[in-house]
């Protein structure tokens, strides 16, 4: 058994409350069992109990053994001084807050259902080689709690992403147009090179390259030269375009005091991708992108459709990047496909339009753009194939989302427990639908 299994026990009161006493052999009664704490400190807070003849509110704290306390350190800790009971599986041992004062303990073991025992311990012991620690008991499932379960899961993974953008918008002055230019430079990445695309945001600030949005030639310059590809190599010896590039980069550098190239040509990830994701094809786009587009975050924001912003990214990029894949190697290069496209919508503007509907109060913005990723295509990959083998339901991107949620933030680390799903089969006798 583990501990958030007795978390679970305690916050939905899955227990033998018949003569329920303290170790000390006192009357409890739970009035509020609180609730949960994500912070540091006590597990639950707010509960409120009654022992013997006096009503208490405050924090209660769980652990396995009651001996934990001290392996824990909380009897040194403050912020456990709000205790007034010590939840366990096993008690153990007597503990005390900071004063010395002894915490009242309620042991769980004798009073657990062995039925529900053995359902958790059905999910948290399957086989490692099982798709889904609830594989086995999906069945047993309605559909209604797998649908919503995957929204809750889309919802989390959106407001998490929306976080990482108010951070980053916080961290840029709350400048939302420098915000959107971080956001989709990382993003132009996809995954292989959103390290080295963000650093290269850093090191190349918005306030420099809005002074020459309207001269593409230098926008190539900047982002090429402070990207690293404009060195003298076997390659781009005899190439007059980058040579002319590498010029222009060397006065703008210097203008600007900008250093150095923020990076070298070997801090690129070429491995597994095929030439059209090369990150000069991806640089390139992006140079064409901020040409074309002098107002990034007014142009995400007020979009209206799918289609709208499937225009918006489709700017074309500059002449000499539309037939090299990297500078001095000549071939065709295609344009932003659709799928790139529709990862952009997903993991840029959709999270960039919440963080801004939280930041301004329009929570009719967040349902709207939310309501994007059930425009696009579910994307197919070897995670959401494990719950399309399940008869998850996968049919937009939105689907996508929240399946990929739940593998990350539930299958994955068995958090079943935290899951409609999980949750649903522990409280469940084994009855199919």
């Amino acid at each position: 058994m583990r501990e958030d299994f007795l978390h679970y026990i305690w916050q939905h009161q899955y227990f033998d409350k018949a003569d329920l006493r303290t170790a000390a052999g006192e009357e409890i009664q739970v009035l509020r069992p609180g609730h949960r704490n994500a912070d540091a400190g006590p597990d639950f807070l707010n509960a409120r109990l009654r022992l013997g003849e006096v009503e208490w509110n405050g924090a209660v704290e769980i652990h396995l053994r009651a001996s934990d306390w001290a392996r824990h350190s909380h009897q040194t800790d403050p912020k456990y001084d709000q205790v007034i009971l010590h939840v366990v599986g096993t008690h153990d041992a007597d503990v005390a807050r900071t004063n010395g004062s002894l915490i009242p303990a309620l042991a769980l073991q004798a009073r657990l259902a062995p039925e529900l025992l053995a359902r958790y311990q059905a999910l948290v012991e399957a086989p490692g080689a099982a798709p889904l620690p609830c594989a086995p008991l999906l069945n047993l499932v309605p559909e209604i709690t797998k649908t919503m379960m995957t929204e809750r899961a889309l919802l989390e993974r959106v407001e998490r992403k929306a976080e990482g953008i108010t951070e980053l918008h916080h961290h840029l002055g709350q400048d939302w147009e420098a915000t959107a230019y971080h956001a989709l430079m990382a993003a132009f990445g996809f995954q292989k090179n959103s390290e080295p695309l963000a650093r290269l945001a850093k090191a190349l600030p918005l306030t420099v390259l809005r002074r020459h949005r309207h001269d593409q030639r230098q926008l190539e310059a900047l982002l090429f030269g402070q990207a690293g590809f404009l060195v003298e190599n076997e390659e781009t010896t005899g190439d007059d375009y980058i040579q002319d590039l590498r010029r222009e980069h060397e006065f703008l550098r210097h203008k600007y005091g900008l250093g150095a190239a923020a990076l070298l040509v070997h801090e690129w990830n070429y491995l597994r991708l095929r030439p059209a994701n090369f990150p000069p094809v991806r640089l390139g786009q992006l140079a064409g992108l901020l040409h074309a587009r002098p107002a990034l975050f007014d142009a995400l924001l007020t979009a209206q459709s799918v289609a709208a912003l499937t225009e918006f990214f489709h700017a074309p990029a500059p002449a000499y990047w539309r037939t090299h894949f990297r500078p001095g190697r000549p071939g065709k290069v295609p344009a932003l496909g659709k799928s790139s496209t529709d990862l952009l919508i997903t993991n840029v503007v959709v999270p960039l339009r919440v963080a801004y509907a939280h930041h301004v109060g329009q929570p009719a913005l967040v349902e709207s753009s939310i309501a994007l990723l059930s425009e696009l295509p579910a994307e197919h990959n070897q995670y959401t194939a494990v719950y399309e083998a399940l008869s998850f339901t996968h049919r937009t991107a939105a689907d996508s989302q929240g399946l990929l949620a739940l593998h990350k933030n539930y299958c994955t680390p068995r958090r079943c427990l935290h899951c409609a799903i999980g949750s649903r089969l522990v409280q469940q006798p084994r009855v199919a639908r």
